[in-house]
């Protein structure tokens, strides 16, 4: 079969070539540009706890060290000379990662050396597209002009995407939400370590609002909101800002510092009206743009690749399967929709000029509440969006038990037992395969797997699970928020919860992968009429418990 397409070799197009891969699914990569990027201080991209896992899974490389970028110790907002709050990150918060654009697509290019499955064709830009029943056809122009095929085709291209002006799907939104003035430099400041958002700072030239956050080496990006007419941001001007600004942190004095790189960065807030057509998909900066009060657009086109990969790859393997390859523009536009219409209510709220502020004037703490989420990815600006209303959710069972994750939702990131024996984190194997199937089985920690793989409800589980329509991981938990001993919890490659049920329920459990994957199995029904009553009918009651 043909390699699927990417167009644009940016963080979001490298992840999802990457991720195919981890599929088994070769990939073309169309690089407009000569295969390197652009090294500037001032570009850093935020990604928090689920897609910084997700990039050290693709690229097989720790973030996070003095070398490749921040882990922030705390967060601190302050208004005027006030604090307002202060959040100190642990297990339980994590902290975001922070990193230089270019560390991270340079780790993703290296990732993408070693892989066999991946081809990137330099310095060549995509100007026609032809979809037909069996692919599409590409046509590309640089030193070499060229027709590629391929079996689908995903535009990763950015906000000026050639693909979705090719496939005519319009763009609305806003243009110019927000305009902050950027500047990275080394210096050290008091709490390294710590980001710190002050809005109001009593210092002349301060402006609404200036934001500082640490990079590796000593490194911070300071960010100043402009106001919305257009200020010219000279560099005189610039200087200002700085050295006030970090006098202002420092008590009084302003510290030596290094100018490494500066910017004006411009948010926009758009939304592609469709993200497939036919064979073809958008994803990243394509299909959606946002950035105002803290969110990060970033996050939201790895969380696509995380979501189509996994898509495009069953039906690659097996076929057409137009339900689920839909259910990528239902769950992620409505998610990245939800996010924008946040941020929408919010600005006004939060920067003033009338509008909502007139009838919900809210506190200055509500408001600083508003913005640390978006900072640091926490309720409807931040966090990561469920899909609790998603077609591929399945019917209501009446063995589901309430976990601390709700259906549709990213699960927690907890210790694992792998078929192998090994301990493992949960996340380390998403994106392996179609399903994961966690059995929570108090005491199994203490003991090898040879001792208790054949124990209790294992071998009926086991069974049920090689009966599932496509093949599905068994993992064994010590425990998981919120779960009762001997819970059954599946899980799509992407993370997300598709049900939780009380015990083994073999019927139930094909149901839910049935309806997670599509709906459509490549399996016999007579084959599961067989292997479920197999496991229905699996002998347990002279096994000891795992109790």
């Amino acid at each position: 079969m043909d390699p699927v397409i990417v167009v644009g070799a940016g963080p979001v197009g490298l992840a999802l070539a990457l991720a195919l891969a981890r599929h088994s699914v070769p990939t073309v990569v169309l690089d407009e540009g000569p295969g390197k990027d652009e090294q500037r201080a001032a570009r850093t991209v935020i990604l928090r706890d689920d897609t910084a896992a997700l990039m050290e899974r693709l690229t097989g490389h720790s973030f996070g060290d003095q070398e490749t970028g921040a882990r922030w110790g705390g967060w601190r907002s302050l208004r005027r000379k006030q604090l307002m709050r202060e959040l100190t990150f642990s297990d339980e918060v994590p902290a975001p990662l922070h990193v230089a654009q270019h560390v991270l697509t340079g780790a993703l290019r290296a990732a993408i050396a070693e892989e066999r499955l991946v081809k990137v064709a330099v310095e060549s830009k995509l100007d026609s597209l032809e979809q037909d029943a069996g692919g599409l056809t590409a046509h590309t122009r640089g030193p070499k002009d060229t027709w590629w095929r391929g079996s689908y085709l995903v535009g990763c291209d950015g906000p000026r995407s050639t693909v979705r002006k090719l496939l005519d799907i319009r763009f609305p939104g806003r243009t110019a939400v927000e305009r902050h003035a950027v500047a990275a430099l080394r210096t050290e400041l008091p709490r390294p370590g710590e980001a710190l958002l002050h809005r109001m700072p009593p210092w002349r030239h301060g402006g609404a609002e200036v934001t500082g956050r640490p990079l590796s080496g000593g490194v911070w990006r300071l960010d100043w909101l402009l106001p919305p007419r257009g200020e010219l941001v000279t560099p005189d001007a610039l200087v200002v800002r700085i050295r006030e600004t970090l006098a202002g942190w420092c008590g009084g004095s302003t510290p030596p510092y290094e100018l490494l790189d500066t910017g004006v960065h411009t948010v926009h807030h758009r939304l592609a009206r469709r993200w497939r057509v036919g064979r073809a998909f958008l994803a990243g900066d394509a299909a959606h743009l946002l950035g105002a009060l803290g969110t990060q657009g970033l996050d939201e086109g790895l969380r696509d690749v995380d979501n189509l990969a996994w898509k495009l790859a069953l039906t690659w393997h097996h076929g057409a399967q137009d339900a689920l390859l839909d259910s990528y523009q239902a769950e992620r536009r409505a998610g990245v929709a939800a996010r924008l219409r946040a941020a929408d209510q919010s600005l006004p709220i939060l920067r003033g000029g009338g509008g909502l502020r007139s009838y919900v004037p809210g506190s200055a703490r509500g408001h600083d509440m508003l913005l640390t989420d978006g900072h640091v990815g926490r309720g409807p600006l931040g966090a990561p969006r469920s899909y609790a209303e998603s077609p591929l959710a399945p019917p209501p069972s009446e063995s589901e038990v309430a976990v601390g994750t709700e259906p549709g939702a990213p699960v927690a990131d907890v210790p694992v037992t792998a078929p192998d024996g090994s301990f493992v984190q949960l996340r380390d194997r998403l994106g392996l395969g179609p399903l994961l199937v966690v059995l929570v089985a108090p005491g199994t920690v203490v003991w090898e797997r040879r001792h208790w793989v054949t124990a209790g409800v294992m071998p009926r589980l086991a069974a049920a699970v090689t009966a599932l329509p496509h093949p599905a991981e068994l993992l064994v938990a010590e425990s998981y928020p919120g779960a009762p001993a001997h819970s059954v919890l599946l899980i799509r490659p992407d993370g997300h919860l598709v049900t939780a049920l009380g015990g083994v329920r073999p019927s139930e459990l094909y149901t839910a992968a049935e309806a997670a994957l599509g709906g459509a199995a490549p399996k016999r029904r007579a084959d599961r009429a067989e292997t479920t009553e197999k496991a229905e009918s699996t002998a347990v009651a002279s096994r000891p418990t795992t109790q």
